[in-house]
């Protein structure tokens, strides 16, 4: 090789590293990684004057869905970013928010007042949401899967908190508005910990970093200490959940959130070994042959009015050939009512001890407060 061309060569590649930016490269080697016990599908890494948050995709491993690079407003705007990621400048201080479980993190998180929208406000069991609303403090944008691009527009948020799911093809209309969209993907997670953890990266785009950890951990501290006290137990008892839904019963797998809560519960579940995050599309038959002894019966229900031993049989015909009917321990929860979706998902602790209460009365752990006994 001639010595002209040796030199072109380091020209070249100078210039590479030129325009890569060193003091970009710099930041990043010096990064901290925060430390996630249980959330696998997301990765937060600190730098001096930015922190970048990748939420990566449940549905295809090795993908990321989103890259964030968080820079607080108190900071000028870095020389150097990383090329391929959303900037959000926090904290987030006007809120689209689409789902209620994240409305009651954010009012846990002290952040409630950057609400500035909700989306389906029907369907969130929030007093204070409610009366906002009437208020005129937050504005209802309609549907999650059809919103109001209009009040959106006039509300004027500086980021929208959606729920990403698989093959969803973007976010039409809302995407085009060029807000920021943070993709909550916790409910993908396949650990009740691992979705709760979540409340930290929240903290991050809030700026309650200090009150997300303290909440945390206290979430995670009552879990193992309920966890430990189910498997003391003996005699387990077993369980059947949910109910039919047209001509399929749709039966959560058994790595699943609430198949891990189960199994955390000391309670014996006949798919506990199915490794499946979702659901199992099943038959009556193949139901009533796995469940037709099981003691206990939890499911969920939406409805203005309470549901009854009778009005269940009369919904579900073949309820009779349940044991947990024939012995009246059925357990149902009224989510038309209930805060359980807005509470649960980061409580797992209130989930475990609901079902540690209805397997294990003679412990005395108190009263449900989601589940109660059908009459």
């Amino acid at each position: 090789m001639k010595i002209k061309d040796i030199t072109f060569i380091i020209i070249f590649i100078s210039a590479i590293l030129s325009c890569t930016g060193t003091g970009k490269l710099s930041d990043q080697e010096d990064g901290d990684t925060v430390s996630l016990k249980y959330a696998q599908l997301v990765n937060a890494v600190k730098y001096k004057d930015y922190t970048i948050i990748d939420i990566k995709n449940p549905w295809h491993e090795g993908k990321n869905l989103r890259r964030y690079v968080l820079v607080p407003a108190s900071k000028k705007l870095p020389a150097s970013l990383p090329d391929d990621g959303i900037i959000i400048r926090t904290p987030v201080k006007r809120t689209l928010i689409t789902t209620s479980v994240h409305c009651s993190l954010l009012k846990e998180l002290q952040r409630e007042n950057t609400i500035a929208g909700v989306c389906d406000i029907q369907y969130i069991n929030l007093p204070w949401i409610k009366e906002w609303h009437k208020e005129g403090k937050i504005k209802d944008c309609g549907s999650t899967l059809s919103p109001t691009i209009e009040n959106i527009i006039e509300m004027n948020p500086d980021a929208i908190l959606l729920s990403p799911f698989q093959n969803n093809g973007g976010y039409g209309r809302v995407e085009s508005l060029g807000v920021p969209i943070i993709e909550a993907a916790d409910y993908m997670e396949t650990s009740a910990l691992g979705r709760a953890e979540w409340m930290k990266i929240y903290g991050m785009f809030w700026e309650t970093e200090n009150i997300a950890d303290t909440l945390f951990a206290n979430v995670e501290k009552e879990y193992h200490r309920l966890k430990d006290i189910a498997a003391k137990q003996t005699n387990n008892p077993s369980i059947m959940l949910d109910t039919q839904t047209g001509s399929v019963w749709y039966i959560p797998g058994g790595s699943s959130t609430i198949g891990k809560v189960i199994a955390d519960a000391g309670i014996r579940y006949a798919y506990s070994d199915v490794n499946k995050n979702g659901s199992l599309a099943l038959s009556y038959e193949k139901v009533l042959d796995s469940f037709s002894e099981a003691d206990i019966w939890m499911l969920k229900y939406n409805s203005p009015y309470d549901m009854t031993l009778s009005s269940l049989a009369a919904e579900n015909n073949g309820c009779n050939n349940f044991n947990a009917y024939k012995k009246s321990n059925v357990y149902a929860c009224n989510t038309a009512v209930s805060t359980y979706y807005e509470e649960t998902p980061f409580h797992p602790e209130r989930l475990l001890k609901e079902h540690i209460i209805i397997a294990f009365p003679h412990l005395n752990l108190g009263d449900t407060k989601y589940f109660k006994k059908l009459k």
